[in-house]
């Protein structure tokens, strides 16, 4: 009887501290610039929580909402499709790559805004790697448990 409890107890735990967890990455992301933090801290925070709702809800829970490929997929847009694509933003309006200057051709506010707005997505595409690439660990070394390896 005490394990249904400890259950209940747990998942009930779980459900309201993982969008606290998520929220928290978020900020860490947003506030990275001018305190410590950033894509890769917010990314780490964001994959424990995924983790956690592996812990809750089992394999495919986890698989079921973040299958392995669509993982891979936004691992893959963060690296390539925010931070590169950035960077070749910059290039394609003759400035070095990963100037946000070049940016305040398209974006407002001026250079200032444009260095944050960049800054901001780079930092976007970090932490969709990193995240991605925890889980992908977790569910890896999860796998080869599985299989005795």
């Amino acid at each position: 009887m005490e394990e249904k409890w400890e259950d209940l107890i747990i998942e009930t735990v779980s459900r309201i501290l993982i969008p606290f967890i998520q929220i928290y990455a978020l900020y860490v992301l947003a506030h990275g610039h001018s305190s410590p933090g950033g894509g890769f801290q917010g990314g780490c925070i964001f994959a424990a929580s995924l983790i956690l709702l592996f812990l809750l809800y089992g394999s495919k829970g986890l698989e079921t909402n973040f299958p392995p490929r669509f993982l891979f997929i936004l691992s893959a847009f963060g690296v390539g499709g925010l931070f590169a694509g950035v960077g070749a933003f910059c290039i394609v309006f003759g400035k070095n790559f990963l100037d946000y200057a070049a940016l305040s051709t398209i974006l407002p506010h001026g250079p200032i805004k444009a260095r944050y707005y960049g800054m901001a997505m780079v930092e976007t595409g970090v932490q969709f790697t990193v995240m991605c690439v925890m889980v992908l660990i977790f569910l890896k070394l999860l796998q080869e448990e599985r299989i005795g390896v």
